[in-house]
C-alpha cells in the first residue's frame, strides 16, 4: 500500500539544557546539534525506517540548509523525487530546546514549506490519486493540503491528519470532513474542541465534537496515559503506554503518525496499528533528535514483546 507524506522539510537546530530558560532568562546548554526535521520531513523517515513504501511532497530553499536536508534525506531512505527546490525561499528552520527531563520547546521558521501552493498538487496530480495513504500536518499552508486530501479521497485512500500546530481558531467543519483520521495530542484537542483531556471521560467527550463535524475516525494522544481511538458507532478503546525511558519528546508524535500509517498499510487492524504506532512513538522518546529518533521495525516488535 502506497503512503505519501505531503508536509514539511526543516533543519533542526537542538539546543539541549538542564532546564529551559524563561522569558528574558539566558541558560548556558549543554550541547547542541543540527538534524534534519519538519513534521512531514519526520513522519515520511518513520515511514521508511520501518521498511514502508513512501513519497514525500514538499520544499526545500535554494541554500546550504536545503542541500543538507537533501542528503540527510537519502541518508533516511526517504525518496527526494518529489520534493522540489524553490529558489526564491529559505529552508525551513526550527530551533528546539530540551530540557533534563525531555520536554522541549520549539521555534518553526516555515520558510520554503509556508510556499507550498496549487502547484505541487498540480506536479504531483498521479500521486496524490493512485495514493491509499496520506500523511498531512500543519506546517504547510491549509489549501493545498486539502487539495491532496480530496484527490486521495477520491481515489479511494484514506487521510491522517495530525492537526499540529494546531490553529488557534480551531478547524472549520468543512476541513474535517475531509479527513479519515485525526490524531491531536492534549493541547491540539484543547484548541479544536474547547476540551482539554486528563483522562478518558474527558478525552471520549472531545472525541464525540470532532466526530459530530464529520472526522471518522479520533485518536487521542494522552502522552504517557497512552492513547484513546473513537469511531462512530464504536465504543472507545484505549491503548495503554509503553514503558520506556524517555530522554527526548521531540516527533514522538510523528513517529506515532508514520507507526500507524505503515501498520495500516501491511494489513494491520485500527487497534492493531495503533498499538504498534504507539510503541513507535513510545521508542523514538528514548533517543535524541527528530528523524534521527525513529525506530526500525524490529525494535518496535522487540518493545511490544517485552512490554506486554
Amino acid at each position: 500500500m502506497a503512503i505519501v507524506v505531503f508536509g514539511s522539510i526543516n533543519i533542526d537546530l537542538v539546543t539541549y539544557s538542564h532546564t529551559l530558560p524563561r522569558p528574558g532568562e539566558t541558560l548556558h546548554g549543554e550541547r547542541y546539534a543540527i538534524n534534519l526535521g519538519g513534521k512531514g520531513c519526520n513522519q515520511a523517515a518513520a515511514v521508511a525506517r520501518l521498511g514502508g513504501d513512501v513519497q514525500l511532497v514538499g520544499r526545500i530553499g535554494y541554500d546550504d540548509f536545503g542541500r543538507t536536508a537533501t542528503t540527510l534525506l537519502k541518508s533516511n531512505s526517504v525518496p527526494t523525487k518529489h520534493v522540489t527546490t524553490d529558489p526564491k525561499a529559505n529552508t525551513g528552520l526550527a530551533t528546539i530546546g530540551v530540557d533534563v527531563n525531555g520536554q522541549n520547546s520549539i521555534t518553526v521558521i516555515g520558510g520554503a514549506n509556508m510556499a507550498v501552493d496549487t502547484d505541487d498538487i498540480q506536479d504531483n496530480h498521479e500521486l496524490f490519486s493512485r495514493a491509499e495513504l496520506l500523511l498531512l500536518q500543519m506546517e504547510i499552508p491549509l489549501k493545498p493540503a486539502m487539495m491532496a486530501a480530496d484527490l486521495v479521497r477520491q481515489g479511494g485512500g484514506k487521510v491522517i491528519f495530525d492537526p499540529a500546530p494546531a490553529p488557534k481558531g480551531g478547524l472549520t467543519k468543512d476541513i474535517l470532513e475531509r479527513i479519515d483520521i485525526i490524531t491531536p495530542n492534549e493541547t491540539e484537542t484543547e484548541i479544536l474542541t474547547g476540551i482539554y483531556p486528563t483522562n478518558y471521560e474527558q478525552a471520549t467527550k472531545a472525541a464525540k465534537v470532532l466526530l459530530d463535524q464529520g472526522v471518522q475516525s479520533v485518536i487521542i494522544k494522552l502522552g504517557a496515559k497512552g492513547c484513546c481511538y473513537f469511531t462512530l458507532g464504536e465504543k472507545v478503546v484505549s491503548i495503554e503506554p509503553y514503558k520506556v525511558e524517555t530522554i527526548d519528546t521531540v516527533a514522538a508524535g510523528d513517529c506515532f503518525n508514520g507507526g500507524l500509517a505503515y501498520g495500516l498499510s501491511q494489513g494491520m487492524e485500527m487497534v492493531e496499528a495503533i498499538q504498534f504506532a504507539a510503541a513507535c512513538g513510545a521508542l523514538s522518546t528514548t533517543r535524541a533528535g527528530a528523524s534521527s529518533s525513529a525506530p526500525t521495525f524490529d525494535q518496535v516488535k522487540q518493545l511490544m514483546k517485552d512490554d506486554r
